[in-house]
């Protein structure tokens, strides 16, 4: 008997067993009947039994070939899930989210983080809007996302705190009073925009949404063509050609979240929350919320 069987000749007889019969087997395994008997033969050969006889115009598996045919599926099924295994590991890819505020600064954090704890995976991102990459986590198309959470109330770890500012360009000047406040904004839903209709409607002040994007990009081309005003998280650093409008209310902070999709290996987990709390923690000028809070 032969000291090893071949995984395609294996392949071949439960392609056989399975589409009843040579022709359809030939098709599925692409391959020319020729081919297909000869793989049957040398299986034969090998493990010195007979696997096939005839049955009126058909071929029919012998006891000898039901036999082979239970240990071929076994062998198959073993060798094919070690390689998706191996595979899985080895081409495994960490899929990271990010809003657009937080992108710049905490990715890189999040790239030096996983890279050290996960040398031979990659890593993806995703940059987008916070309700979309929750949707994407929920989802499971994205393994984790950083996250505005405005109402203060949302799902996962709750990170740090981002001062919220209000931004125009340099040189803007102010409506007259009594005129509406001219706003840029993010299109809705965005509990940004309604932060800052809030704080403005408190203080008596009329609003004017003058310009909206999906985009910070287009936010902040907005405010730097001179179009009015915007508030937008500051996760470190002034957007060139802006300016810091004191005079309007104060904004208070905006709660930094991390969502984690459903069955994430707890290793990533929490590799990426502790990037996330390292990366407060290296601003002073950004509160870390301390752990439980």
């Amino acid at each position: 008997m032969t000291a090893s069987l071949d995984l395609e000749h294996l392949r071949t007889l439960v392609a056989i067993a399975e589409c009843g019969g040579f022709n359809r087997a030939a098709a599925v395994r692409r391959i020319s009947q020729p081919a297909l008997s000869q793989h049957v033969r040398l299986l034969e050969r090998g493990l010195k039994r007979k696997l096939f006889e005839r049955d009126g115009r058909n071929m029919r598996l012998t006891s000898a070939g039901e036999q082979v045919l239970a240990e071929a599926r076994r062998i198959i099924e073993v060798h094919d899930a070690a390689l998706r295994r191996l595979a899985a590991e080895q081409g495994r890819t960490i899929v990271v989210g990010s809003t657009e505020h937080s992108a710049g600064q905490i990715l890189p954090e999040m790239i030096r983080a996983l890279r050290a704890a996960f040398p031979d995976c990659a890593t993806r991102f995703e940059i987008g809007r916070s309700t979309q990459l929750a949707e994407a986590v929920g989802k499971g198309t994205v393994d984790f996302a950083f996250v505005l959470d405005p109402g203060g109330r949302g799902a996962g770890h709750l990170v740090g705190e981002l001062p919220l500012v209000w931004y125009a360009a340099a040189g803007w000047q102010p409506p007259a009073p009594g005129r509406p406040w001219p706003l840029i904004a993010f299109e809705e839903p965005c509990g940004l925009r309604e932060r800052a209709h809030s704080l403005l409607g408190d203080e008596g002040h009329g609003i004017e949404v003058v310009a909206q994007s999906t985009t910070l990009e287009g936010v902040l081309a907005g405010v730097r063509a001179g179009l009015g005003v915007a508030l937008l998280p500051n996760a470190g650093g002034r957007p060139s050609g802006l300016t810091v409008r004191g005079e309007l209310p104060d904004a208070g902070t905006v709660h930094l979240r991390m969502v984690a999709r459903r069955g994430l290996a707890a290793d990533v987990e929490q590799a990426a929350l502790a990037a996330g709390v390292q990366f407060f923690q290296q601003r002073p000028h950004l509160r870390l919320v301390p752990a439980g809070a």
